[in-house]
């Protein structure tokens, strides 16, 4: 390793005694949660950005067919931690709501016949957040991982290939740069790894939250739709453009900005009159070619997803903008 190497290397501010740090940055404190009794006595915590749902990436995982791959999200509004429904409708005192704003005793219906009580809410004034040049600042989920890029990104759950990870151990926050144990992180902090800087912050517990478990965390994309042409644009590289049919559906999707059936973007279009199972093929063989054309322009290839009930959506992120011009 050379001389630079090794500064790179060691490069970091020394993490500050938990007794020197104010009593912002200590323990839970720097933690927005939601305390939940599931049917069976168990209590779990949750923090703001954590996903309830079967699959296996939840951060509450329900073993249960009443239950959707990714049910529920406990998010920020104006304030207040809210459990929000992601694909059917949550029940309190026998009233079918899209979100909720958690308070204690509260009893939920996250699905025919399966409640969950909230025993405690704790909402901090100020939380830590992680700021990384290129991308911004990012409230930090219970587990993250920064990959340095190029482009960098960060995503709500453990990669093991990632150049740092972030967790919540119960009582501090850690960080682990590229197999090198860092510790206790709080606000003032500096991780530095290959290529860029990740500073920890306070910030204030924000009214509106970008939550991670909607998306990773990646440099803002400005998308502008044509319908026979898309461009997307990021800050210091070239534009992609796409065409043909694979633009055409892009369009549709990030025009429409939220689920929408497969059939129905299909049908717009391939116009002409096709058999299902045709249209279908089309769709499965354009799709995948749209995703391996993000992939290769450097793009996650999940931007585009599906839902697993016949719903696909394109996932625009809070800072990305989107100039509809078909």
């Amino acid at each position: 390793m050379s001389a630079r190497e090794e500064a790179r290397a060691t490069k970091r501010s020394e993490v500050v005694p938990r007794g020197e740090r104010s009593a912002h940055t200590s323990g839970g404190t720097m933690r927005a949660l939601v305390r939940l009794r599931l049917e069976d006595g168990e209590c779990v915590e949750l923090g703001y950005g954590a996903l309830v749902g079967r699959s296996s990436v939840a951060t509450l995982r329900l073993d249960d067919p009443r239950v959707s791959e990714a049910h529920a999200l406990v998010s920020v509004r104006r304030g207040e931690l809210v459990l929000c429904s992601l694909r059917r409708m949550l029940g309190v005192r026998g009233r079918p709501v899209q979100d909720v704003v958690l308070k204690p005793g509260m009893v939920i219906e996250l699905a025919p016949g399966l409640f969950v009580e909230v025993v405690d809410v704790m909402r901090p004034e100020r939380v830590l957040a992680m700021e990384v040049e290129g991308l911004g600042r990012w409230v930090l989920p219970e587990a993250a991982s920064l990959h340095v890029g190029p482009p960098p990104m960060a995503v709500p759950r453990f990669e093991p290939d990632a150049a740092l990870h972030v967790w919540w151990n119960g009582d501090a926050w850690r960080a682990r740069a590229r197999g090198r144990d860092v510790g206790e992180v709080g606000a003032g902090d500096v991780v530095s790894l290959d290529t860029v800087d990740v500073r920890f912050v306070e910030v204030d517990l924000p009214s509106s939250a970008t939550t991670p478990s909607q998306g990773p965390l990646e440099a803002p994309l400005r998308i502008v739709a044509w319908y026979d042409g898309v461009e997307i644009h990021r800050e210091g590289r070239e534009p992609v453009t796409f065409g043909g049919v694979t633009a055409r559906i892009l369009s549709e999707l990030v025009v429409l900005a939220g689920p929408v059936e497969w059939h129905v973007v299909a049908k717009e279009v391939w116009r002409e009159s096709i058999d299902v199972l045709e249209l279908r093929h089309r769709w499965d063989v354009s799709l995948g070619r749209l995703r391996a054309r993000l992939r290769d322009a450097g793009l996650r290839s999940d931007r585009v997803r599906a839902d697993g009930g016949g719903r696909v959506f394109f996932v625009r992120h809070a800072h990305d903008r989107v100039e509809d011009r078909t």
